[in-house]
């Protein structure tokens, strides 16, 4: 198994290629550790003091993800992520941010945000989110992934990252996509928010689980929209994805 210089298995784009990471923030000094970090991964790393030249990296790196922080001295983090999105769609966005109210971090997710951490952090948590991140996305895929998971008339192809129900395509981003690949993959099985958070966001989220909440949100719009909801809650324990019973 190929490993980064951290002793990690070693991540790269599809085709091969060292990772694109974008790191903003505008104290130089957490700019260079953190890159500093993410080199050692193996990921080649451009940084920006500034939301204006984030938005001209990203077009001349078009970067797999960005570390963003919220606080910027031009504009914030959050109307980077928008200008970003019209750079690379795709692009995983973790955010960095001093403020720890729920409201702040909410809103992060909901403007785009694939996840956040709050400083002061410890590089091997923001390391790890981005490795959570790029691998929901599918820059890396585990051999043991079976290329097709049926729930019903729920169908989703794990190598072409599409999903439909009853033959309709559903749009997902790469978060949503691992929630509902792992609610798939355990069918009639109750599953916590501690099990979740576990394995969709890779790392302990400290009792975070209204990102759990939000994102089972989010899915059932999209899954259950105008049909029989085939995710549920389970008052207490957590939720359960079963077909819908003729």
């Amino acid at each position: 198994m190929n490993t980064a210089r951290s002793g990690r298995p070693a991540l790269t784009r599809p085709d091969g290629t060292p990772l694109r990471v974008l790191v903003v923030d505008d104290d130089p000094d957490l700019a260079e550790v953190l890159s500093g970090a993410l080199r050692y991964e193996g990921w080649q790393i451009r940084t920006a003091g500034d939301g204006a030249s984030a938005v001209t990296a990203a077009r001349e790196l078009l970067p797999d993800a960005v570390v963003l922080d919220v606080m910027l001295p031009d504009i914030d983090g959050f109307a980077v992520l928008r200008a970003l999105r019209t750079v690379k769609a795709d692009v995983c966005v973790l955010f960095l941010t001093a403020r720890d109210a729920v409201e702040d971090r909410i809103k992060g997710i909901t403007a785009g945000g694939d996840d956040y951490v709050t400083k002061p952090f410890s590089l091997e948590e923001v390391v790890a989110r981005l490795r959570g991140l790029l691998r929901r996305a599918g820059m890396a895929r585990q051999l043991d992934e079976g290329p097709r998971l049926t729930v019903g008339d729920l169908v989703m192809d794990e190598e072409a990252r599409e999903v439909a129900r009853g033959g309709e395509l559903i749009e997902l981003s790469p978060t949503e996509f691992e929630l509902l690949r792992f609610l798939m993959r355990n069918p009639r099985r109750v599953l916590s928010k501690a099990q979740i958070l576990d394995r969709v966001w890779s790392y302990d989220f400290g009792g975070r689980a209204h990102v759990v909440e939000l994102y089972i949100s989010y899915l059932r719009k999209k899954v259950d929209a105008g049909r029989e909801p085939m995710i549920h809650t389970v008052r207490g324990a957590g939720y359960v994805i079963k077909p819908v019973t003729p």
